[in-house]
């Protein structure tokens, strides 16, 4: 009888490349969703802000105490980097500790019960040999490692180190073969996409890549994840516009507009450097344009936080998400005068309403579109619904269309049709299928 494996992926798409490189290392493994029943359970945890080290915290102890006896309870991720002395002196729940380093000898960790840090940040690669979930048709593909970013709120350079990118054969080879599988829509991700290549001598290294996906066949959809406004260039811009394959879709956190608070935060880039991208990103025909702010940064005044209220009404993003400021050691924001938690709390649901609004707005502008959407399985709002994505859209982070009509078309899940966008129910789009794709 095979052993069972439970795992759990916190935090970002970014800590699930290298959950699913665990699970190929574990295939001899059955996987089950019932954790106490489990043989092996691993946590990839997230230590970016408090609330992500609340629920890496809360879930692996709420999955220890439902264990069974004899199983095996591993910690994984940059939680356990950052903290790795506290967490081992800590919590003798865990069995196994691991950090952001040994991912693809998980299986000899396990067989070995031993923890261990390495001292290099893995980096997935063409021969990670990783099992994709939640798609049979979307992958996520790391380009890079680090960050050389000295943001004053973030403390993932610290347990990550500096900037490390994959070669462009390497990144082109891992998208053939996940083409051979099956795959013909990506995202590339990484701390700082549009610094991707900088370490390796590349001044384009996104153009480049570009050139580099788009020349395998069987590539029908891509995006670009995580641009920074100080190395995003007008050309680069241009470049993800004029591709047949990557979308129109800038997803570039500005985390505020106001200069002395971008000069605080140490964004590298002021007001006007960003404004001028965002309108240049804007300029394109089609583009939808995703970014993130923070609310309660230390030496945030009202009328810092006023005027970026006014600019996330005015400028009319697709999406934006706010984050309450968190207060992290070794960031150099964290001796800084702290603003009270009621301001960052207030400030945070603000600007989530407006949010909200933009995001509305931004769907409604859709109504009466014909678009391309690819049917990921049945809704959960309702059996005779199917939920649909716009390739236009990142995966998970931008939403669901739902399909109230299907024309009679027959429906494979994972397959791409033409949709017209036939009304705007609260902040839910329906759809009409009109032909397959």
């Amino acid at each position: 009888m095979s052993k069972k494996l439970h795992l759990v992926s916190l935090g970002c798409t970014k800590n699930l490349v290298d959950s699913e490189v665990m699970l190929g290392r574990l295939k001899t493994y059955e996987l089950t969703d019932d954790a106490t029943q489990a043989d092996v359970i691993i946590v990839n945890t997230c230590g970016f802000i408090d609330a992500a080290k609340e629920e890496s915290i809360n879930t692996v102890l709420t999955l220890h105490e439902g264990r069974k006896k004899g199983s095996l309870l591993v910690m994984s991720g940059c939680l356990s980097e950052r903290y790795k002395e506290e967490l081992q002196a800590q919590m003798p729940e865990i069995d196994i500790f691991t950090g952001v380093g040994d991912y693809e000898r998980i299986d000899q960790l396990i067989a070995s019960r031993q923890s261990t840090f390495s001292p290099e940040v893995y980096l997935a690669n063409e021969n990670s040999n990783r099992i994709i979930t939640g798609s049979n048709y979307h992958a996520y593909i790391k380009i890079a490692e680090g960050c050389n970013q000295q943001c004053s709120f973030c403390a993932i350079p610290s347990f990550k180190g500096k900037l490390h990118s994959r070669t462009l054969a390497s990144i082109q080879k891992e998208v053939r073969n996940l083409v051979a599988e099956g795959f013909y829509d990506f995202s590339f991700i990484s701390q700082d996409s549009s610094s991707y290549g900088r370490d390796m001598g590349l001044q384009d290294g996104l153009i480049e890549l570009i050139d580099a996906v788009e020349a395998v066949e069987g590539v029908k959809s891509a995006r670009i994840l995580y641009l920074y406004p100080s190395t995003t260039t007008l050309k680069l811009i241009n470049a993800i516009a004029d591709s047949k394959v990557f979308q129109t879709y800038y997803d570039m956190p500005i985390q505020h507009i106001d200069d002395g608070m971008l000069k605080i935060m140490k964004r590298g880039f002021g007001e006007q450097k960003t404004v001028e991208l965002l309108m240049h990103m804007k300029s394109k025909p089609g583009a939808f344009i995703r970014t993130s702010v923070i609310a309660g940064h230390p030496g945030e005044s009202e009328e810092a936080f006023e005027k970026l209220c006014a600019f996330m009404e005015d400028f009319g993003f697709d999406r934006f998400n706010t984050f309450a400021y968190s207060n992290e050691e070794t960031t150099p924001a964290y001796t800084m005068e702290q603003l009270p938690k009621k301001t960052i709390e207030k400030r945070t649901q603000i600007l989530g309403e407006i949010g909200r609004q933009s995001m509305h707005t931004s769907l409604k502008r859709m109504v009466g579109k014909t678009i391309t959407v690819v049917i990921d399985g049945e809704s959960s709002e309702h059996e005779y619904l199917l939920s649909a994505r716009p390739l236009a859209w990142a995966v998970e982070i931008d939403g669901e269309i739902l399909i109230n009509d299907t024309s009679e078309l027959d429906i494979v899940f994972g397959k791409t049709y033409q949709a017209r966008i036939t009304e705007l129910a609260g902040e839910q789009l329906l759809a009409t299928l009109l032909n397959e794709k």
